[in-house]
């Protein structure tokens, strides 16, 4: 038996597991029938606390839906630290990744993680391509996909922001995944598709890498927002409006002049949202009832 919450930070939405006490291990098919939203709970992500590996207040791992492992997760990491904040009763709690720690804490009745430094060099993303010879991707082309050039980001996962004319007339579901496996990226890559709609707000649609479309993305928002502001479009503080509606980002770095040290402690992105509580319940037995022994 294995218990479970279900949370969700704008619909972007995760089964969140607690290996502290009582080990959780899951093989790719109970991760994917956890995931699956006919036969398991459904999620885009899994949330699995682990004991801290250092000095954070806990190891986070994030699996995908198809059963990859995230190196980052902003919606996920702000579920997990909601719930750390209660429980610890801190003002700020520190959370480990794949990528390194992250720091959280509430913000205007919200929760505001520091998503650490935004990257861009090719060894950051990873991209892949030595016939381009681009030692800086901010204008990287797809000329066989369509015709804009994205800008790529690092937030700990690869991302490929697009800003385009109208978020609403690009067909998701058939450039998410060209550009998602896209040979220029060894890992894949998440994809966001971004509108300017004034200095200080962006709509933003997103193809989440293991995932599919979602309903909103972090470290996808941060990206955007780190993206715009390489290419002049932002400063300071920004909304991106997402399907499941609004984060706020605030970057706390001069990313248009250069490229900033991942060691310099201004270079931080600063993400901030709602966390919203669905359910809990138990999974009893994964694979010989198919989903079926999960009780609410």
């Amino acid at each position: 038996m294995i218990e479970f919450r279900k949370m969700h930070g704008l619909g972007n939405d995760f089964v969140v597991l607690d290996s502290r006490i009582k080990s959780v291990n899951l093989s790719l098919e109970q991760i994917r029938l956890i995931a699956d939203r006919h036969l398991g709970i459904g999620c885009d992500q899994i949330m699995i606390m682990h004991p801290a590996k250092t000095s954070g207040d806990i190891y986070l791992q994030m699996l995908n839906a198809d059963g990859s492992e995230a190196g980052a997760c902003g919606n996920g990491t702000r579920c997990v630290a909601s719930i750390l904040l209660s429980e610890l009763n801190k003002p700020k709690v520190h959370i480990e990744t794949l990528s390194g720690v992250l720091s959280a804490y509430y913000k205007n009745n919200m929760i505001a993680v520091d998503m650490g430094p935004a990257c861009f060099l090719p060894e950051d993303i990873p991209f892949s391509n030595a016939d381009l010879n681009l030692d800086d991707l901010l204008y990287v082309p797809f000329p066989e996909v369509l015709s804009q050039t994205a800008t790529l980001v690092s937030m700990g996962n690869p991302h490929a922001v697009f800003f385009v004319s109208d978020c609403e007339a690009i067909e998701l579901e058939v450039l998410g995944p060209l550009i998602e496996n896209h040979a220029y990226f060894p890992h894949r890559a998440n994809v966001e598709f971004v509108q300017r709609l004034s200095d200080q707000t962006f709509r933003m649609r997103v193809w989440e890498r293991g995932a599919g479309i979602t309903m909103a993305c972090g470290s996808g928002a941060c990206a955007a927002a780190v993206a715009g502001a390489r290419l002049g479009l932002v400063k300071g503080e920004v909304e991106i409006k997402l399907d499941g509606g609004s984060l706020w980002i605030e970057i706390l770095a001069d990313y248009h002049d250069v490229l900033p040290k991942e060691s310099s402690g201004k270079n931080r992105v600063i993400m901030t949202g709602p966390v919203s509580y669905s359910f809990s319940g138990q999974i009893t037995d994964l694979l010989s009832e198919a989903g079926k022994g999960m009780t609410q």
